[in-house]
């Protein structure tokens, strides 16, 4: 008996953990080496070595600390508070504060990827969700997927799963999910629409007549709501997240320089730098537009309820930017666009056997570079 999609993509993604758990710890290795500063450091520490850096600070300073606020400097109030409430939590077990992070991130990015491939099924044949889940999970950046200290992981997992759970028709447990997930990135308007519009065309696509119980998938923004309220009674500013992005090193405030992108302009074309670091930020625009370009298709193929979510959920981090970078991240979370491209692919073989071992490889060394501490997204 031929084994299901979600049976053959879980056994893909242990390969791409292993594989990615090597390349990043053996990044890891040569990074401290180069730097002298590995004394003392067994070989089973580099595993975790190479899955902590950049924001993985800033979620260990929360899940230790709690948060703090400083008007015009960097502050934790940047990172939504579900990821390093889970680390926490994990913590209570026994685990230092790495080791819970990276175990949430391995616990919940496998079963995302393979609940991914699941949810396909209810909206396309067996083959095409097959090559949907093998498109996620060999995507260059799903590494942040398979150990990395981030909340990708369980954003995703809670976005699938209530997606995964209106298709099923259980559209209370979806909107609970939804909520979950609004707790931890500031993108509620992508799930609210999201949830919404696809809620009202499942209705639409089985005869049946709306009703205000369909409206229910407002109350997704409810994880969102409290961040709000939160920051509100402790610091008295409900915006902070927003107003400490455009603090000095971040420099994200909101304005014509962010919307119209100077910054990426001014990188890429005037500011002297090597290939490496042009190569990264044209990377994150492209990928970025091309997801953006998929929001019609994905309309077309998939439903208007996912075009919506993928428009806002890739939209509003490309518009609030100022140079694109984190966008081929923040594309693990439009999940359906996978689905679209494995679906516009479906008569393309070769295309898509290539583009999925370019895919593969790019994992790999996306992976190692990660490890060594080169600013990847």
């Amino acid at each position: 008996m031929p084994r299901s999609a979600p049976r053959t993509v879980a056994l893909v993604v242990l390969v791409a953990i292993i594989l990615c758990g090597a390349a990043a710890s053996a990044g890891a290795w040569r990074f401290h080496h180069k730097a002298g500063g590995a004394g003392g450091v067994g070989l089973a520490d580099y595993f975790s070595m190479g899955w902590v850096a950049f924001d993985s600070s800033w979620y260990k300073l929360i899940a230790e600390q709690g948060y703090h606020y400083t008007p015009g400097v960097q502050s934790p109030v940047a990172f939504f508070p579900l990821y390093p409430l889970a680390i926490w939590a994990v913590m209570k077990l026994g685990l230092s504060v790495y080791g819970a992070g990276i175990l949430i991130t391995l616990l919940c990015g496998p079963l995302a990827v393979v609940l991914f491939t699941a949810w396909a099924r209810t909206r396309v044949d067996e083959r095409t969700a097959l090559q949907a889940g093998l498109l996620l999970a060999l995507y260059p950046f799903s590494f942040y997927l398979y150990g990395v200290m981030y909340s990708d992981a369980l954003f995703l997992l809670l976005l699938v799963s209530a997606f995964f759970l209106l298709e099923k028709g259980h559209l209370l447990p979806a909107v609970l999910l939804g909520a979950i997930a609004t707790a931890a990135r500031p993108v509620a308007p992508a799930v609210v629409l999201g949830l919404l519009v696809r809620r009202l065309e499942w209705k639409r696509e089985r005869g049946e007549r709306w009703n205000l119980w369909d409206f229910l998938p407002v109350l997704s923004g409810l994880g969102f709501g409290l961040y709000l309220l939160y920051l509100q009674q402790k610091f008295g500013a409900p915006f902070a997240f927003v107003e400490t992005q455009g603090s000095p090193g971040w420099d994200q405030a909101p304005g014509w320089r962010t919307w119209l992108k100077l910054a990426w302009f001014q990188m890429v074309f005037f500011g002297g730098n090597n290939a490496e670091v042009v190569v990264r930020y044209v990377t994150h625009a492209l990928l970025t537009l091309g997801a953006l370009a998929l929001v019609w298709p994905t309309a077309r193929r998939v439903g208007w309820g996912y075009a919506v979510f993928v428009l806002a959920i890739v939209g509003f981090p490309a518009l609030g930017t100022k140079d694109f970078m984190g966008g081929g991240r923040y594309l693990i979370s439009a999940f359906p666009v996978f689905l679209t491209l494995a679906l516009l692919l479906s008569e393309r073989p070769r295309l898509r056997r290539g583009l999925m071992a370019v895919s593969a490889v790019g994992l790999v060394f996306l992976s190692f570079g990660f490890g060594l501490e080169k600013y990847i997204s």
